[in-house]
């Protein structure tokens, strides 16, 4: 039996009773010191405000509700972030997740990291397991149904960030979650939207109408089920969803339909990784490696950008002579995103060469304004994308100590893939479909892949989440990120030029038109419904040889300037994001 506090003393002395040259007074001295906890021995002032406020910038008026609770409990940055991520969980089931997986950037203390916590392929997967027997790719098997799930890491990931630098107890971050899941959130017209379009891929496939038919508009939504897991989680830490009775209740979800078994959910393990960094226009940028290709392509971006600045002088932007300039380089990104990025667990990945000074000012050589759209096809450029679904949910955050937090993550379509886990309340992803399905062949959507992307067990697929951080002078100066599947680096490539290139307030940097182009379809140009591509503007792309085509998509950025000492967050007018400062 362990000696008790009082006891200490008498029990102390009786062991050095033949120590008689030994005062009592040292003796006691002696003890002191013995037993004095670590912490009072070094005890530290508390940390100095860095900027006036806190701020956030996220997809919903519930989460960011969340972080001024945990601010005003004293929160920082992570400990925020990871109660936005299960708020979110709970207020955007269509994206916000438990079953999915992401990325997250993190400057903590002056110091950058990355959280890789992005989801893998079960044991059981296979290179081939989309294909039929002829070889032909199987129409929605690695999108909707239980064989497209893939290892979930959200919690995995929220738990690693939290136990390493929140400041508040578990517990206290969940507590907003549960709440909306016991008491219930009012649906806005946009989330019914995305839940009647989901359906219809759903219907009669998976259990998703059982769990999200009252998902409509005015309706107060409650979620006994995800309340009780959200709950155990709680209680017993985040390894309780990968080993506990939320473990036991995917894994018979996933029973005789699926491939994921309760031992992938055992084995797996965010990663830390180091965070890509490279100097640009004055500030040092911070964003995501591999398995993201979103980060070496932002860098790209950038730097050719930078490179090309005599033959983008004077020009206007969005101008169709900037957008043709822009898309060259966008060919370029592209092109080597499908032959070189992978995971790099699994392959290796020249990130080094690919964000090279010397490399990418060849590249950008190749970039001309008289270039003839798809006329010379553009290659590799070490030797030789698929496009991803939207559907994905971003938030940024920092704190008044000056830490900051860039969180990317996702289902992957919208609703995942429609399998909600019977007894949990949460829908799981269908993130397989993010591998190459069919190996040695384009994508349906025209971007093609490389070998390194194909399906193999514990594998995780490619993704263009870009959670990023700029530093000006070692200090936060930006944190933006956005949902947009191959979109992303490109919609936070244009924010980033808007604001730094063009000076455009952050208000004015959200709402300008943003476009898309990647390798294949080579000549299109895509735009968004919130700003399209019309009259004089479009008559010039067509001119030049451009095919201009509409998505459904809008984008949804979400970001914090701090210039000087004031954090100024802004959300995208495209979604029903809030930008708050909270002090």
């Amino acid at each position: 039996m362990p000696v008790s506090s009082h006891d200490a003393p008498r029990a102390f002395f009786a062991s050095l009773s033949l120590v008689r040259t030994v005062t009592a007074s040292a003796l006691l001295a002696a003890f002191a010191v013995s037993v004095a906890p670590a912490a009072a021995l070094a005890k530290t002032a508390p940390p100095k405000a860095v900027f006036d406020a806190s701020a956030v910038a996220v997809p919903d008026r519930y989460s960011a509700d969340t972080a001024q609770q945990i601010f005003a409990a004293g929160g920082n940055a992570v400990d925020a972030a990871v109660a936005i991520a299960f708020t979110l969980a709970v207020t955007r089931p269509d994206a916000g997740n438990i079953g999915g997986g992401g990325f997250m950037t993190l400057y903590m203390d002056g110091k950058p990291y990355f959280l890789d916590y992005r989801e893998r392929a079960p044991q059981q997967a296979t290179r081939d397991m989309y294909l039929d027997d002829k070889g032909n790719l199987m129409p929605g098997a690695s999108t909707v149904g239980h064989r497209a799930v893939g290892v979930p890491g959200t919690v995995e990931g929220m738990w690693e960030a939290q136990q390493r630098f929140g400041k508040l107890k578990w517990k206290q971050v969940l507590a907003p979650a549960i709440r909306y899941a016991t008491d219930g959130f009012q649906v806005d017209a946009g989330l019914q939207k995305r839940r009647d379009a989901a359906a219809k891929n759903f219907t009669g496939k998976t259990n998703f109408e059982a769990y999200f038919s009252n998902l409509k508009t005015g309706v107060m939504y409650r979620q006994p089920e995800l309340a009780q897991t959200l709950s155990r989680i709680s209680s017993d830490g985040g390894r309780e969803f990968y080993e506990g009775r939320t473990a036991d209740l995917i894994a018979q979800q996933m029973y005789g339909h699926g491939l994921l078994t309760k031992q992938d959910l055992i084995q797996y393990k965010a990663a830390w990784r180091q965070p890509l960094s490279a100097d640009w226009n004055g500030y040092r940028v911070l964003t995501a490696p591999p398995p993201s290709s979103g980060g070496v392509g932002l860098i790209q971006m950038l730097k050719m950008k930078a490179d090309l600045k005599q033959a983008f002088d004077g020009l206007e932007l969005n101008s169709a002579p900037y957008i043709h300039l822009v898309a060259q380089i966008e060919d370029r990104v592209f092109a080597d995103r499908q032959q070189y990025l992978a995971d790099p667990d699994s392959a290796q990945v020249p990130v080094d060469k690919l964000t090279d000074d010397a490399y990418l000012a060849q590249r950008a050589d190749e970039v001309k304004p008289d270039e003839v759209p798809g006329a010379t096809p553009v290659k590799p450029g070490l030797g030789e994308a698929t496009q991803e679904k939207a559907q994905t949910t971003h938030f940024s955050v920092v704190d008044k100590w000056g830490n900051a937090v860039s969180n990317t993550y996702t289902l992957n379509g919208d609703f995942g893939s429609g399998v909600v886990v019977d007894g949990g309340g949460f829908v799981l992803n269908d993130a397989m479909d993010d591998f190459v399905t069919k190996p040695a062949a384009a994508s349906p959507s025209g971007a093609s892949d490389s070998e390194a992307n194909t399906v193999a067990p514990g594998r995780r697929p490619l993704s263009s989440m870009t959670p990023t951080i700029l530093l000006k002078d070692n200090k936060v100066a930006l944190v933006i990120g956005t949902p947009g599947g191959s979109r992303i680096l490109t919609s936070i490539f244009q924010v980033m030029t808007d604001l730094y290139d063009f000076n455009l307030s952050p208000t004015d940097a959200l709402a300008a038109m943003r476009f898309h182009h990647q390798l294949l379809p080579q000549k299109t140009i895509y735009f968004e419904p919130y700003h399209p591509v019309t009259g004089e503007l479009a008559d010039q792309l067509k001119a030049k040889g451009y095919v201009l085509e509409g998505q459904s998509f809008n984008g949804d950025v979400q970001l914090i300037r701090i210039d000087g000492t004031t954090p100024e967050p802004a959300a995208d007018p495209r979604g029903v994001g809030v930008g708050r400062v909270i002090r």
